[in-house]
């Protein structure tokens, strides 16, 4: 049985796929069912400025970004999980003059920070990229050459494989991803996109045209075989790479643009959305070589597909949170559907699972839990101020949620004699 960890030390997890419970345990992690401002609520901080990014933690400590609502100035903040009292809040980068965002889905700093022992690394996508110290504070590296013009923002969280961080930057001019030494921060490898932008998408505009070009989905490292791959979403195709060199070893093509969802992996099998334009969750058997969209494409499907909340895999079946508040529960096998449900609210971050359930936080404010099951049941409707854009994180048995202004530390209180 694998170990448990109260870590977060990523967006989506300590897994990567959006479970707090640890992989092939069937102990419960006593996580709250329910809670509101005045109950079930250990502290709560105000967050200044503006960030969606998913709290990532580690020995006591919770990291988040938050940036200045201009897209002028870049903060790191590092927060006592214990206390919630903030221990750090460091401008790390200043843009002249940033990109207008353009609508009101993203902000200046969506990406997740990527934790191990000692070391935080935190993202701001063409605004920088910086590694810091977790017990001095202090600024290791910075990188702010590696750039692309999101147009409506950075959403790509960094990760960690072995010693390097991976990053993603596909924008309406350049796409490719790459990879840094943690140790220094200089680019190891740089791959391009290899995507046909030539045709058309579904709306007859051409694939070289503004957002048709761009991505914000993070990408996962899956098992295939006798090797593992980096499989990435990106507008127009999903790549496997070789995460040690970069080289790419295959590609299913797509008519999506704009994916935002990191893929899952569950029963052999990598669930990708392909985002805005045609929008479909794919089935994919990772492995193979070249362009396997007609041999690796197990099922597909496009009712009910989500464009910003990353699925979850529970066992044999998908749970998919769409951005409309419907849920749809999915055989991972076969794509199947099993049930579908609107739940309520619009949705931007990703459900997450733990205990049983899968948790869903609403831009209305409005945490609604469900079970993960293959019979729908609400189990409850949990009410904060303010709206959710960011994912949950846990750590031990409180679960660490981010609001558009707030902070929470959210855990089972005993009951007052």
């Amino acid at each position: 049985m694998a170990a448990a960890r109260a870590d977060w030390p990523e967006f989506r997890g300590p897994w990567s796929n959006g479970h707090a419970n640890p992989p092939g345990s069937s102990n419960l992690i006593g996580l709250p069912l329910t809670w509101s401002e005045t109950n079930n609520v250990t502290w709560k901080t105000p967050i200044p400025f503006r960030g969606w990014s998913t709290p990532v933690i580690m020995n006591g400590q919770i990291w988040i970004t938050t940036a200045t609502e201009d897209g002028h100035d870049f903060y790191v903040l590092c927060v006592e999980e214990k206390s919630g009292k903030i221990l750090l809040n460091k401008k790390l980068f200043h843009a002249d003059a940033p990109e207008v965002l353009g609508n009101a889905l993203n902000c200046y700093a969506s990406p997740s920070a990527t934790l191990e022992s000692g070391r935080v690394y935190v993202h701001f996508g063409t605004y920088g990229t910086a590694c810091l110290d977790t017990a001095t504070f202090k600024v290791l590296w910075k990188r702010e050459d590696i750039h692309c013009r999101h147009y409506r923002g950075p959403g790509s969280s960094p990760f960690l494989y072995g010693d390097l961080l991976i990053l993603s930057f596909d924008g309406i001019d350049v796409q490719f991803i790459s990879a840094l030494d943690k140790k220094d921060g200089h680019t190891v490898w740089k791959t391009d996109r290899t995507a046909d932008w030539n045709d058309a998408g579904p709306d007859g505009r051409p694939f070289s045209e503004g957002d048709l070009r761009k991505a914000y989905s993070t990408p996962i490292i899956v098992p295939a075989g006798n090797r593992v791959e980096l499989v990435s979403s990106g507008s127009r195709s999903v790549y496997g790479y070789d995460p040690l060199t970069g080289k790419e070893l295959w590609q299913v093509k797509h008519m999506g643009a704009s994916a935002a969802p990191r893929p899952v992996f569950g029963q052999d099998l990598v669930f990708v959305s392909t985002g805005f334009a045609k929008t479909e969750l794919l089935a994919i058997r990772p492995g193979g070589s070249g362009n396997v969209t007609t041999n690796n494409v197990v099922w597909r499907v496009t009712r009910g597909v989500t464009h910003l909340p990353s699925p979850v895999v529970v066992d044999d079946l998908i749970f998919m949170l769409a951005d409309n508040g419907v849920v749809i529960c999915l055989e991972a096998a076969t794509g199947k559907e099993v049930w579908q449900e609107r739940i309520g609210a619009e949705y931007a971050g990703s459900a997450m699972y733990g205990d049983g359930r899968i948790y869903c936080l609403g831009q209305d404010g409005k945490a609604r839990v469900i079970k993960a099951s293959r019979t729908y049941e609400l189990l409850a409707t949990n009410p904060f101020d303010g709206s959710f854009m960011s994912s949950p994180a846990v750590s031990g048995k409180a679960l660490i949620l981010r609001t558009k202004t707030n902070l929470y530390r959210v855990e089972e209180t005993p009951a007052k004699p």
